[in-house]
């Protein structure tokens, strides 16, 4: 499937000649193997993939014996795979790096060789977990692949067109008129599969939601797993924060409230919990701040937050059980806009999944006044923007799952926050719209700001 990184992995080879690794990183499932090896075949002479989840024992004689002296490790590293090399021809993929750390650390002088390019992937709290035990090669550049956006998932279902007209009427701030209903009736399909590869490729085959199902079930089995093997030590507190994250995020106010978890937990007792799954990248996490300026990561509140799930499309099986979910009136519901405050959690946990996609960090704000109503509020997202000025750099942004709502929290906001509000916007399921200087935006508008 076509992903938006391979555009980078070729400006990569084209720019760097070797000087630099690359280390893909993201969360399980999310589709790095697949994309490196296309770019593998595509882009090179020959390669060669060492899947060190699925090493055989001669190929892990070659690393074990030879790995720090080059020229004959890469000489019995192409006598095993049987593959040639050519000089800055070839590429070395170094496949779930985690469960091999020497590698890694190897890479150092694998690249200052300079024959071949080198690309390593890996769960990032897999990687974490041994780094402590090497020593982290300088020469590797992290890049971070997420679950497919909405015009990746256009891409997949063969439709090229869509998304260059919503771009160019972003562009010129005007409606979609009478496309918008089309663009969100693929938009929420969007939202049921969510931008899970093997899942968005069950339904490209299929057209059936349930058997995109079936395939994100079997992700969250795999989730589960990791948590075992991997949170060694607080596996239990990591397992129960997981299977916690729906029913936060029903909640009116969708923060996570540790009181759900145990009575009296403290956020120091759970805080390497929360923050393994970050690591794992099954969550997103948006923070609170105290106050909407530029450099949010000072004024956040690390004990009140938000966790969202990595994909909409896991939360929605996540959420809803097996039987409840294989029925069609769930997903009929789903479609024609009716499924009510469910929905809310699921089109602010797309929001957030397209802003981190979009490079942005997640940030909220918060205020509860017992006794001033007017300072009663809470924006559902800040984002800075991209060029910084001396006033006027936060857009507050609003996420409006019906058709049907106030905007009190966010006109509160303006006034209070007057000198530090950008442009406001709202994002809700109707078309491009300005009214009293705020954007009305649709969802599948999020990814352009």
């Amino acid at each position: 499937m076509r992903r938006k990184i391979y555009e980078q992995l070729v400006q990569w080879k084209e720019h760097e000649q070797g000087h630099v690794a690359l280390l893909i990183e993201g969360a399980r499932r999310v589709g790095k193997s697949y994309i490196v090896e296309e770019f593998a075949q595509k882009e090179y002479k020959s390669y060669i993939l060492v899947d060190f989840a699925h090493i055989t024992k001669p190929l892990k004689r070659v690393f074990d014996d030879y790995l720090e002296d080059t020229d004959t490790f890469l000489l019995y590293l192409q006598h095993v795979t049987g593959k040639k090399l050519y000089a800055r021809e070839s590429l070395i993929i170094f496949d779930e790096i985690q469960k091999y750390p020497r590698a890694r650390q190897a890479i150092k002088h694998l690249v200052a060789d300079g024959r071949y390019d080198y690309i390593e992937t890996g769960s990032l709290v897999g990687i974490n977990s041994q780094a402590e035990d090497i020593l982290e090669p300088s020469e590797e550049r992290p890049l971070t692949l997420y679950p497919m956006d909405f015009e990746e998932w256009l891409w997949a279902m063969g439709d090229e067109m869509t998304m260059p007209f919503i771009r160019d009427c972003f562009a010129h701030q005007r409606p979609l008129g009478p496309v918008h209903r089309k663009t969100m009736d693929l938009f929420r399909q969007y939202l049921i599969v969510g931008g899970m590869p093997q899942v968005v490729q069950k339904y490209v085959e299929t057209r059936d939601f349930r058997e995109a199902d079936r395939q994100k079930r079997d992700i969250l089995s795999l989730y589960r797993r990791s948590i075992g093997k991997y949170a060694k030590g607080y596996s239990e507190k990591v397992r129960q924060i997981f299977d916690q994250i729906p029913g936060e995020l029903q909640q009116h106010e969708k923060r996570f409230r540790l009181s759900d978890l145990e009575e009296g937990a403290r956020y120091r007792s759970y805080e390497s919990s929360f923050l393994w799954l970050q690591d794992a990248m099954m969550t997103n996490t948006c923070y609170a701040v105290t106050e909407p300026t530029v450099g949010m990561k000072l004024r956040r509140v690390d004990n009140v937050f938000k966790s969202y799930m990595n994909d909409t499309g896991l939360l929605l099986a996540h959420a809803f059980d097996e039987k409840t979910i294989q029925g069609e009136e769930l997903y009929q519901k789903l479609l024609l806009d009716k499924l009510e405050i469910n929905e809310g959690m699921l089109v602010e946990n797309i929001v957030a999944q397209m802003f981190v996609a979009s490079g942005h960090k997640l940030y909220f704000y918060s205020s509860y006044d017992k006794e001033d109503a007017s300072n009663r509020m809470e924006v559902d997202f800040l984002i800075e923007k991209s060029t910084l000025t001396n006033a006027h750099n936060i857009h507050p942004i609003e996420v409006k799952s019906g058709t049907n709502y106030t905007t009190s929290s966010l006109n509160k906001f303006l006034t209070k926050f007057k000198a530090q509000s950008a442009q406001p916007y709202v994002i809700h399921s109707k078309d491009w719209e300005v009214k009293d200087g705020v954007i009305y935006m649709p969802f599948y508008m999020v990814a352009l700001l």
